[in-house]
């Protein structure tokens, strides 16, 4: 369950007459090749008004049904907010004939997946299974249709108001600039508009609602005839068909909804506002101009105009805001027009001890440049070229394709309205984006927010007023009892027995693509696997070392190399690299981990030899811009001193430290420390590179609509040029020596979670244990029905997900259990944790057994259907060394686990009474309860996990 917004005027939609959804009758589809471009559906509607949409794609044992009702936070009312989005919630609790949290255990045993989400027009449902499941997945879905209200209890209720709210200090309170889209919608649309308020809702809304609240919102919204159904996939439409007629044409007609009308605003003068950001460590400035809805011209002319405002290093936002005037490390402008209105901003988060006055300035000596320089044709060919690669992959998997044409005829009341979207977005000019600027930005009223860091109030924008933020304060926590309701749940009736799950019959076979491989003259390992459904290809570059080439004297070089290298080549300035990159329609980046260096990229197959062309250039013919690497070390050391205001940051960063030691790399972040950084030189690159690059220590992976012979005559440039050397990347030992039970504890003062990390150093990826364990973990923390979420959140209620889980690669990595949870929570919360741990070292019982199995077998059904997915598997293989069969090993290693190897397993890497118990969150109320709780030693950290005297410390 999440919040999400989704933008259904997508401006990543293909721009070739080539590629369209077609309607499909009763004709066969012809066999040119503009027909096997398409993307074909099926609509019709069953007499109770549920549209149904069906797409056949029979490339991977699957199908993905997707529900979306026309109900958002749009729907609600002032005093009533966070209704759509806490009922989304409540829909996967139990239904009349579904048990209490068995929605996702039923999805799970079956080897699929599912969630939901919910934005301001909208909310959707949705699961992917093996295609033996489907009439599961239609059995559950009509039954939280048609079959649930009677199950909502008060009990059920007061969890979910709970974990909702969990999922707002987490989203939103504990997180800096977390209220910024609030203040905003409270200015921009009037008190009563319907996007007045957010989504997640108020707090005290939440708080203050009621079940007959629920039951009333059920029955207006949730009707079939509020509803689309797709279905996509693997299967037969006939038998599709009869199960949907089955399972969902008995379902009852509910309250009619009345479409809504687009409610654009306008301002009659700009607002100004800041508030004292608990986290922020940065000033942040946003300026928000009222737009229109979306499928409007000018809305398609507003999101190229931000495009043209903002990305990239021709952007004038980013000449005036970063190159000329270093007052950011990055500018963001876009457009976000939805069902009802839209509205264009501007986002700038400052570098430290930024005036916001400054900041505002330089955005409108931007605006001066933008009005001086104009829109080049070549600024929106640039534009149109990389859509057409991000329509594929929007379409590369059944769930992308179920949620584009749900959200289409939802919004349309045509899913075929993609076609028109795509002429729309061809259709823009240069000159209509200059048209939209001058008809909505220039000179226009708007909303400003300053948010500064607390005790700042000097960077704020003049003539600010303070925002109505309301921040929640920290008390006891109160359990509050409701007593289960008792009485046996009404059933509604039904034309045959919805009581028991159906049958799903036999699972797919698993089935792993063809892997070939090749090695390079220089000694570059290839390896492939040819997909041709979409004409793309996605590829990766791994260098290894990475982090562990690091020096600990001067951490971060390596994070800065793939910086560095996307800076320019020698031939091309940065901008002209930029340019020539979104010309092609294509993506490269470079990343930096614990032990590699990673170019990663996607383009067109088409363009894939100009793609490679462009990798060799930048990985051969590095241009070491003096002035780049200045910016580069600007925006490293603010993303590093603005971590300090991430709790979730702070507690991985202090829990690698206290797990490896002051002498493992790994207890040095990546992107090193101020420090550091500050110290870095070009020279320090130089070496670095110079050293350790080199096809000696690299794989290269492709997948795509590309063939073996075709990507290697494409690598012959990299083949030719790029000269092997030896690199030896370091050793460092690590075990884990732990012997007692450590509670530490960092100060994030008025935190409204706690951000818990309880663990040890476990096993490498390449021990022969290492897979076993992560089955053996899968029911304690491995999923969402793992036994610490089911606690922590279903039955307590007191966060927002709770996980345990195994990492490691080459170098052994750490058992974790985490969560972040309700601060007056945070010492029972670590107690569950513990005892849970504990307890799983008896055993589990022959139930949750064959439900780890079948949720882990049966998901590889799943496994191959991306791009992505089958890079990310080649990855793998070559980073371990592992047989092209090793799923097949695994599966093995599931069916054939028994109790007592699962029993042994967890006694042999499962000790609490050995683990680090770190939690981040606020001292003040939390920390001495601790000293009570039977830990071997109780300490207080500082955010860099150096002890903290307590006699230097009030509390």
């Amino acid at each position: 369950m999440f919040k999400i917004s989704i933008k259904t005027s997508v401006v990543a939609l293909a721009l070739t007459s080539l590629i369209v959804f077609s309607c499909k009758t009763n004709q066969e589809a012809s066999t040119d090749d503009s027909a096997k471009l398409s993307v074909e559906f099926e609509k019709y509607e069953l007499e109770n008004g549920l549209d149904v949409i069906l797409h056949q794609d029979k490339s991977d044992p699957i199908v993905s049904l997707a529900i979306q009702y026309g109900v958002g936070s749009n729907r609600e009312k002032t005093g009533r907010t966070g209704f759509a989005h806490l009922f989304e919630h409540m829909l996967f609790q139990e239904s009349e004939n579904v048990p209490q949290d068995q929605f996702f255990k039923t999805i799970q045993d079956a080897g699929g997946t599912l969630n939901g989400g919910t934005w301001k027009d909208g909310t959707i449902y949705y699961e992917v299974v093996p295609k033996n499941a489907m009439e599961t997945v239609m059995w559950l879905e009509s039954d939280r249709m048609g079959f649930l209200i009677n199950t909502v209890t008060e009990a059920a209720f007061e969890n979910q108001q709970e974990v909702v709210q969990n999922e707002k200090r987490q989203r939103v309170d504990n997180n800096p600039y977390g209220h910024t889209s609030w203040v905003i919608d409270k200015n921009i649309y009037p008190e009563g508009h319907p996007y007045n308020w957010q989504v997640i809702g108020e707090l005290e809304d939440l708080q203050n609602a009621t079940v007959e609240d629920v039951k009333e919102f059920y029955d207006r919204f949730y009707g079939p005839n509020n509803a689309t159904l797709v279905l996509a996939g693997d299967f037969d439409t006939a038998e599709a068909k009869q199960m949907i007629e089955k399972y969902f044409g008995e379902i009852k007609r509910r309250q009619e909804v009345e479409p809504l009308k687009p409610q654009p605003v306008t301002l009659s003068e700009t607002k100004r506002l800041y508030h004292e950001d608990n986290f922020a460590t940065a000033p942040q400035l946003n300026m928000v101009w009222p737009t229109l809805e979306q499928y409007t011209n000018d809305a398609y002319a507003l999101d190229f105009l931000g495009e043209i405002l903002s990305q990239g290093k021709k952007a004038p936002l980013y000449k005036v805001l970063v190159k000329e005037k270093d007052l950011t490390a990055r500018t963001t402008a876009y457009n976000n027009s939805s069902e009802l209105a839209g509205s264009f901003r501007i986002s700038i988060t400052a570098n430290n001890g930024v005036d916001l006055d400054s900041v505002e300035s330089g955005i409108n000596e931007a605006f001066a440049l933008f009005e001086k320089e104009g829109v080049t044709d070549r600024d929106i060919e640039r534009i149109k070229a990389g859509l057409e690669t991000q329509f594929y992959n929007g379409i590369s998997s059944v769930l992308g394709k179920s949620f584009q044409l749900a959200q289409y005829n939802v919004f349309t009341n045509d899913p075929g309205f993609i076609t028109e979207d795509i002429e729309n977005i061809k259709k823009v000019t240069k000159e209509d984006v200059v048209r939209v600027y001058n008809k909505y930005i220039k000179d226009k009223p708007y909303v400003m927010t300053s948010f500064v860091p607390k005790g700042q109030l000097e960077l704020i924008a003049e003539n600010s007023e303070k925002a109505n933020v309301v921040e929640e304060e920290i008390t006891e926590n109160v359990v509050k009892t409701v007593e289960e309701a008792t009485a046996e749940v009404v059933k509604t009736p039904s034309s045959f027995d919805r009581s028991t799950a159906p049958s799903q019959g036999t699972s797919p076979e698993l089935s792993i693509p063809e892997i070939w491989t090749s090695e390079l003259a220089n000694g570059l390992k290839v390896s492939g696997i040819e997909q041709n459904e979409i004409p793309t290809v996605n590829f990766s570059l791994v260098i290894e070392g990475g982090h562990l080439l690091d020096d600990m004297k001067k951490n971060g070089v390596a994070n800065l190399m793939s910086d560095i290298l996307m800076e320019g080549t020698a031939n091309k300035t940065p901008e002209q690299l930029e340019e020539e990159i979104d010309l092609l329609g294509a993506s490269i980046r470079m990343y930096t981990t614990d032990e590699s260096i990673v170019i990663r990229g996607n383009t067109l197959t088409r363009n894939f030899e100009k793609t490679m062309d462009l990798v060799t250039e930048i990985l051969l013919e590095p241009r070491w811009d003096e002035e780049e690497l200045g910016r580069i070390k600007t925006k490293t050391i603010n993303q590093i001193e603005r971590s300090d205001a991430n709790p979730n940051i702070v507690a991985n960063r202090v829990y690698s430290k206290i797990l490896y030691g002051d002498d493992h790399i790994f207890s040095y972040p990546t992107v090193g420390t101020v420090e550091s950084v500050k110290a870095i030189t070009m020279n320090d690159l130089k070496a670095f590179y110079s050293k350790n690059f080199s096809p000696s220590v690299s794989n290269f992976q492709v997948v795509g609509k590309i063939g073996k012979d075709a990507v290697l005559k494409d690598l012959k440039g990299l083949e030719e040029r790029w000269a092997a050397k030896e690199v030896t990347i370091p050793e460092y030992p690590v075990a884990n020596n732990r012997e007692k039970a450590s509670l530490y504890f960092v100060d994030i003062p008025n935190a409204k979670q706690s951000v818990i990390n309880i663990g040890y150093i476990g096993l490498p990826r390449t021990d022969a244990d290492f897979y076993p364990a992560e089955v053996m973990n899968y029911k304690l923390g491995g999923s969402f029905s793992g036994n610490v979420n089911l606690i922590l959140r279903e039955e307590k209620g007191y966060t927002y997900g709770a996980r345990t889980g195994f990492s490691g690669s080459k170098i052994p990595g750490t058992f974790t259990a985490s969560s972040s949870v309700r601060t007056n929570t945070t010492g029972e919360s670590v107690a569950i944790f513990r005892d849970e741990i504990s307890k799983y070292k008896d055993g589990i019982s022959p139930e949750d057994l064959e439900f780890t199995k079948n949720a882990l077998i049966k998901s590889n059904a799943r496994r191959f259907e991306t791009q992505g997915s089958l890079l990310r598997m080649l990855q793998e293989i070559n980073e371990y060394d592992l047989p092209a069969d090793y799923i097949e090993k695994e599966e093995a290693t599931v069916r054939n686990m028994t109790l007592e190897q699962h029993k042994g397993l967890a006694n042999k890497y499962l000790d609490a009474s050995k683990m680090a118990y770190l939690v981040v969150g606020d001292a003040a109320t939390q920390f001495e309860q601790f000293k009570d709780m039977g830990f071997d030693e109780v300490q207080l950290l500082d955010k860099n996990g150096e002890e903290v005297k307590l006699e230097d410390v009030k509390l």
